[in-house]
């Protein structure tokens, strides 16, 4: 096991000991917080308090990482793209159609079998269902992600998250024209009161988000983009592209394939189609990622070139 103190800090009227938890330990859902402080791995002052506890700046947080549960995972032999490795952790190309870790009943076939075969030993903090798992691409987003193999490295890579000092830069081919520059979109976003498989832009009940864009090339049909991510909410980029009637091409969840067509005038449509048959999923690249090395304290940055897919749509774009 190993303990690490956090001063609380930055907050102004007293806040719930879990509500503090979850904005300073991302990767680790509520409820797996409030159940490491019911068992007394988190303690307040050193003493043990309950996760409703209201805590202010100045206190100290005493976080005991116990041992992981073994994981039932099957490790799975397959390719692994590795751009990077350690012995605490390793940078992968995640290629499209692979999920990040089981789910939904899927036991077999995710990112996390992949990884127990190649190292075995992964951080535990997580849960079982994701061990190594620092943060996620969603399962047809391609490139860099970052995989602890400690827990240590685990809270430091979150932390980082946490605090925004991670680079994060994404490539997206959209919908239509953004009229070049740059741009930005600050809406809250929080689960869809119509579909709870998908996220909406809500302006109650939603958690803040905020998205930067810069055009790269207009083909007038479409729009390539830069993005990087000011927040880490789940389908972000995807949810506030939509939003604002630019959706990423190929992307059926939220507006994005056939929805899309019917909006195009008749001379563009056959474009169109020829990009959405090379395009089976959405048209969204995690690019480049930057951080602080936990242990050596080395910068390190990564970037993975696009996938097939979208190479050869933008190759079709740039000819027409």
């Amino acid at each position: 096991m190993k303990v690490k103190t956090v001063k609380i800090e930055g907050i102004g009227e007293p806040l719930r000991l879990d509500v503090w938890l979850v904005k300073n330990m991302q990767g680790l859902s509520r409820s797996r917080l409030q159940g490491l402080v019911n068992e007394g791995f988190i303690l307040l002052n050193n003493k043990k308090v309950k996760p409703n506890h209201r805590v202010s700046s100045g206190e100290l947080v005493t976080i005991t990482i116990p041992s992981p549960e073994r994981s039932t995972l099957q490790p799975e032999e397959g390719p692994l793209n590795v751009l990077y490795e350690d012995e605490h952790l390793l940078v992968i190309n995640k290629p499209p159609g692979l999920a990040v870790h089981p789910g939904g009943g899927v036991r077999q076939g995710t990112l996390v079998n992949l990884l127990l075969h190649h190292c075995r030993e992964l951080s535990g903090i997580g849960g079982i269902e994701k061990p190594g798992i620092v943060h996620r691409l969603d399962k047809d987003t391609t490139g860099v992600m970052v995989v602890a193999k400690d827990d240590w490295t685990h809270l430091e890579l979150s932390s980082q998250f946490q605090r925004r000092e991670v680079k994060k830069e994404y490539l997206a081919l959209v919908w239509g024209e953004l009229g070049g520059g740059e741009g930005v979109i600050e809406l809250p976003i929080g689960r869809s009161r119509k579909d709870r498989k998908k996220m909406a832009v809500r302006e109650l009940g939603g958690r803040e988000a905020l998205t930067r864009y810069k055009v790269l090339e207009d083909f007038g049909l479409c729009s390539y983009l830069a993005v990087r991510l000011g927040t880490g909410r789940t389908h972000q980029i995807r949810v506030h592209l939509s939003h604002i009637s630019h959706p990423i091409v190929g992307d059926p969840k939220y507006g994005g394939r056939r929805k899309m067509l019917g909006k195009l005038p008749p001379s563009q449509r056959d474009m169109a189609r020829m990009l959405l048959e090379l395009l089976p999923r959405q048209a969204l690249h995690a690019h480049h990622l930057g951080f602080v090395h936990p242990i050596s304290r080395e910068y390190l940055e990564f970037s993975s070139p696009l996938w097939g897919d979208m190479a050869k749509a933008l190759e079709l774009l740039r000819c027409r």
